[in-house]
């Protein structure tokens, strides 16, 4: 097996790992929508990602890969007919979801014979079976057919696909970090998907000579000896690693102060952004960058960050439009104001949360 592009060794593209990063940490952040031209490291970095993640625990025969401590309805019948559920650990999964995919390629489909012939509803799993637990990876999700976006919504919503065919209802756990990619220039989003999507992030291709000349040497040593260059990168690859587990571990127990709370709506309501999905995102991805950066409490820049990250997508206006977005000098002052932020504290704030660097 080829080892993976290390997360660490990517060149820029700072905004890109941080809100991959973020859902790591927490994924009631919701998944990412990236946008930009192919070639410009979109899907490196997801598998990269993937990588970072601590090994998990998986009933070895299901095909929804189920925690062994806390089953399936399938692995839970299995065991109470007295069977043994074997467990393994493996690598998270990243699960590619083609734009040529059928639905009953992508939710699963009945063996309605064997479900006759056996009196048992019986499931061919799907792509979303595949993805429980693990990261979906949709290239060019805004030329994806309508009927499979519903399909998404409905189980990112739920963190449960149903499928239903000729009478037979059969349903099975399917969560996961969704990832989007897309080209504005080859057609739009449907706004109902970019709501459900946590953050957008917008990848440009590298303009610096020198961070260019640095991607083709990295690529060069990576395609000589795949184990090799990951080896030279592994520390920083278990310091990351550490640092993402840690995030995790601290999310729970950090502090949102009050008054953030009505900065966050006050900042959607003025953007004109009326869906509650945006409140929820900037909340649960300004915990996760605090829970990441090792601080126990939410500060003001970590509002500021979530926002820029989640708003502009969800925006009446065209969110795709080079003219169109979130103007982050207007953000910032909103948040001042609502906030009465002093300036020693946003002094304090930008020391503990430096922004993104920006490529």
């Amino acid at each position: 097996m080829i080892e993976p592009y290390p997360f660490t060794a990517i060149v820029g593209q700072e905004r890109l790992k941080q809100a991959l990063l973020l859902n790591a940490v927490n994924p009631a952040v919701g998944g990412v929508l990236i946008e930009g031209p192919s070639g410009t490291g979109k899907s490196t970095a997801v598998r990269g990602l993937a990588s970072l993640l601590p090994e998990i625990d998986v009933v070895a025969d299901c095909p929804f890969s189920c925690d062994p401590v806390e089953p399936c309805g399938l692995c839970t019948a299995r065991r109470e007919r007295g069977e043994e559920l074997p467990a393994v650990r493996r690598r998270t999964r990243v699960v590619t979801l083609p734009l040529n995919a059928t639905e009953d390629r992508v939710s699963g489909s009945v063996d309605i014979a064997r479900a006759l012939r056996e009196g048992i509803a019986a499931l061919e799993p799907g792509l979303l079976a595949e993805a429980n637990r693990g990261i979906l990876y949709v290239d060019e999700i805004n030329l994806l057919d309508d009927h499979l976006c519903d399909v998404l919504l409905d189980a990112a919503a739920l963190g449960t696909n149903v499928v239903e065919r000729e009478g037979v209802s059969i349903s099975h756990p399917a969560r996961f970090l969704l990832v989007g990619t897309m080209n504005p220039e080859e057609g739009e989003l449907r706004p109902q998907l970019a709501d459900r999507i946590g953050l957008r992030v917008v990848v440009d291709a590298l303009l610096d000579a020198g961070e260019r000349s640095e991607v083709m040497r990295r690529r060069e040593a990576y395609a000589a000896d795949a184990a090799a260059f990951a080896a030279s990168f592994a520390s920083a690859q278990d310091e990351l690693a550490v640092a993402l587990q840690e995030g995790r571990d601290r999310l729970g127990a950090v502090d949102v102060p009050d008054r953030l709370y009505r900065a966050i709506a006050e900042v959607v309501v003025r953007s004109g952004v009326l869906s509650h999905r945006a409140d929820v995102t900037i909340l649960e991805s300004a915990k996760a960058h605090a829970a990441l950066e090792g601080r126990p409490e939410v500060a003001v820049e970590d509002v500021f960050e979530a926002a820029t990250a989640a708003l502009p997508h969800r925006l009446e206006v065209d969110p795709f439009d080079s003219s169109a977005g979130i103007d982050e000098r207007i953000l910032r002052r909103v948040l001042d104001e609502v906030t009465d932020v002093s300036a020693d504290e946003k002094k304090a704030a930008g020391r503990a949360t430096p922004a993104p660097t920006r490529t």
